[in-house]
């Protein structure tokens, strides 16, 4: 198991990691991150609106970004 940090940047703000996560992969940690985009993003709509500007970044224990996640990347939109 690896240790990786999800540190969000968004409208609201940057919220760093300090805890992380342990993960069997990069995979994983990057599901565990679109389902905490897909959680920041029903919040916003509850209030009416949804801003795609945000990503998260996953580093690993050394502080290096591994990947982004772009909050665009968690959902897709139809029907519009």
């Amino acid at each position: 198991m690896a240790q990786y940090f999800l540190h969000i940047h968004n409208a609201h703000g940057d919220a760093e990691d300090d805890e992380g996560l342990q993960a069997s992969s990069l995979a994983v940690a990057r599901e565990t991150a679109i389902k905490g985009i897909r959680d920041l993003l029903s919040a916003e709509a509850v209030n009416g609106g949804i801003n795609f500007a945000g990503r998260i970044d996953i580093a690993d224990a050394g502080g290096a970004v591994l990947i982004s996640v772009p909050f665009k990347e968690a959902v897709s939109v139809t029907g519009l």
